[in-house]
Formats: C-alpha cells, sequence, structure tokens
C-alpha cells in the first residue's frame, strides 16, 4: 500500500513514518517544517520517508495521485496553540483538511485516516465513561476543528471515499520530534530537570494516555482492516484501564523518579475532565491491542533522559512546545500572520536573480 502521511516531521508523524517503513508499507511524507528544530535523540534509528515540503493548504491534485491512502496529522496540535489565534485555527485544522479530503476524492484516493482526540468529549466531572455514541462537548478551538471535520468528512463518505476517525487518548512516549508541552512528558522533565513537581493545580481533572507507538499501530491497523470495519467509523484510541487524573499520573512519574518532590495546588478554571472507554476499537478493530501503560512510559523517560543526560536548557528549548516554537517564528518574522513561510527572498529579487521560483523553507 503507498500511503501519503501528513505530518510526519511532528512528535507523532516520525515515529509513525518509521514504524510504517517497517511494516512494509510505501510511505511519502508531508510537512510544512514548523518543528524540524526539534530534534531529541535517534530512538531506535529511525526511518524517514521521501518528504513533500509544503503546508497542507498547498497541496495539489497532482501531489496525491497514485495513493492508496492519506494518514491526516498536520495540524495545528493542542489546545493553547489552538487558543492562540482560533481563526488561523479552523483555516488549517478544519478548512484545510476538508479541502484536502475533497482532493482526495477527485483524484480517487479510497481510504482517508483522520487523527481526531478525546478531547473533544471536553468538560465533565468525569464520573462515566465517554463513548464513541458520546455528544461532544468540546471546549477549545482545537477540539471544536476535530468535530467539524469529523462531521465534514463523514458527510463526504461514499462507496469511494471511506474516511475513518482515531479519537486519540492524550499521547505520551519518547520520539525523536520530542513535546514536553503533552501532560506525562512535561511531569517527567520537570521531575528530571527540578527534582520536583510543583502544580499549580489540585490534579483532580481526568485524563486518558496512550502511548505514541500505540496510536501508531492503531492507524496500520486501521489502513489493514477490511474496509467494512472501518467505513465512516469511529474509534477512541487508547485503553480503558489507562484513564487517571492527573494528580495519579503525577505520582506515577514521581514514583520513578526518585527523590522527585510533589505537591498540589488548588482547583483551577480548566473545566476539561472526561474519562473515556476504548471497548470498540479492542473490539471492532482487527489486530489492535495497546502496549504501554503509564509506568511503563514514565520508565521509557527517565531511561532516555539518563541515557542522553537531557539538561534544563534542552528541556525548556522552544522547539519541544508548540505555541513556544510558533511564536518564535512568527517573532522573527519567519511565519506571517497566516503561519505561512516568509520567502527568503521577494518575488522581485528572484526575478533579479533569474530565477523563477522562491525558496520556500
Amino acid at each position: 500500500m503507498k500511503v501519503l502521511a501528513t505530518g510526519t516531521d511532528g512528535y507523532i508523524g516520525s515515529q509513525l513514518a518509521s514504524f510504517l517503513l517497517d511494516r512494509g508499507y510505501d510511505v511519502v511524507g508531508l510537512d510544512t517544517g514548523y518543528y524540524r528544530d526539534g530534534w531529541l535523540c535517534s530512538q531506535d534509528a529511525p526511518r524517514f520517508p521521501v518528504c513533500l515540503n509544503t503546508d497542507i493548504r498547498h497541496i495539489r491534485e497532482e501531489d496525491l495521485a497514485g495513493f492508496d491512502a492519506v494518514i491526516h496529522l498536520a495540524e495545528l496540535s493542542n489546545d493553547p496553540l489552538g487558543q492562540h489565534d482560533p481563526a488561523v485555527t479552523y483555516a488549517i485544522n478544519h478548512l484545510g483538511t476538508v479541502t484536502l479530503a475533497q482532493k482526495c476524492i477527485r483524484v480517487g484516493i479510497p481510504r482517508f485516516v483522520y487523527t481526531s482526540s478525546c478531547s473533544v468529549y471536553g468538560a465533565g466531572d468525569g464520573a462515566g465513561f465517554k463513548t464513541e455514541e458520546s455528544a461532544p462537548n468540546p471546549q477549545t478551538a482545537y477540539a471544536q476543528c476535530k468535530v467539524l471535520v469529523e462531521r465534514d468528512l463523514s458527510a463526504l463518505a461514499s462507496d469511494a471515499f471511506s474516511p475513518t476517525f482515531l479519537r486519540n487518548a492524550t499521547a505520551y512516549g519518547v520520539s525523536t520530534r520530542m513535546r514536553f508541552d503533552i501532560v506525562l512528558n512535561n511531569l517527567a522533565g520537570h521531575a528530571w530537570t527540578k527534582r520536583q513537581i510543583q502544580m499549580t493545580s489540585d490534579g483532580t481533572p481526568w485524563r486518558p494516555l496512550v502511548h505514541v507507538q500505540d496510536i501508531s499501530r492503531a492507524i496500520a491497523c486501521t489502513l489493514e482492516a477490511p474496509r467494512e470495519s472501518v467505513h465512516n467509523q469511529i474509534f477512541n484510541v487508547g485503553s480503558t484501564a489507562e484513564n487517571y487524573q492527573v494528580r495519579e499520573i503525577a505520582e506515577i512519574v514521581a514514583d520513578r523518579f526518585t527523590g522527585c518532590a510533589l505537591s498540589f495546588g488548588k482547583s483551577d478554571s480548566d473545566n476539561r475532565s472526561y474519562r473515556v472507554n476504548f471497548d470498540k476499537i479492542h473490539r471492532s478493530l482487527p489486530g489492535f491491542e495497546c502496549r504501554w501503560d503509564a509506568r511503563r512510559g514514565a520508565q521509557e523517560l527517565f531511561d532516555l533522559f539518563t541515557r542522553i543526560e537531557m539538561s534544563s536548557e534542552t528541556f525548556g528549548f522552544r522547539a519541544f512546545t508548540r505555541l513556544k516554537q510558533l511564536e518564535y517564528l512568527l517573532r522573527t518574522k519567519q511565519i506571517d500572520s497566516n503561519l505561512f513561510w516568509v520567502p527568503a527572498v521577494s518575488e522581485a529579487q528572484a526575478r533579479e536573480l533569474g530565477s523563477s521560483r522562491v525558496a520556500n523553507f
């Protein structure tokens, strides 16, 4: 199977590409390159595919010709970033994704795997478990876009176009393109560099967790499943046993990072709290299982930090936090207010140099 995977220079995408290549897929990546500064380590000799260096808003139909499936991850990727400029978030995450799917239909790509998020379940007291049938209650622009994309791509489903929606739990784990702005990874970084975790909240909200490798496995199993098993289906991706209150995640990390002091604050204004049921994916997606849990993930991070002798400077580096990196690119005028790359030279300068094409990094 020849697949196009968008966002292959991201936290999940870099691991996914290697996972699929090892599984025998013919993989082409696509990424605009916002986070290429964020190389933490070489983990298990990662393999990178040929990559189209472009924004999804610029992808052409001819770029899509010949693929059997598209895996779409390339969106602005978390809640604080989405709230930074909601209009741009909608332009990329909602409109950009729907336009990409429409182009896939026009060139005859039959499979489309969309990485959604359990954040669509939003606010609640955590008393009950959310299933794929539960009404979404998105609290942020990021989560609202996920709901809109699911709605609009579902309406496009046909005998010729088969979308599948994977609502991932909160990711964690080691990646070559690391993120330290997601909960378990962030707490582990604080535990390692400061030998303490000082939480500003009371840690009572609920979050489900899933390892980045298990997300990759869910995507591969979706591609390999019979069409009728996944056509226009939503799957929560994770394990029901891996629902935790944030304070429990902090305790798991503190237990592994020996000598780490742990303290909690008071309840804050963030009302997102949800527990999620993951029975459907384990029951209905052939070959899928979660092989990681939070304790093993904390151990993995501890072992990595030990091996690379991770410093406070590395932990705080802008490219490992999505909002910091985009703010840096905006501040240094490398990207414009719509998050398009600014050409290295103007078109007039390019013509003077005899070039017909402006470099776009």
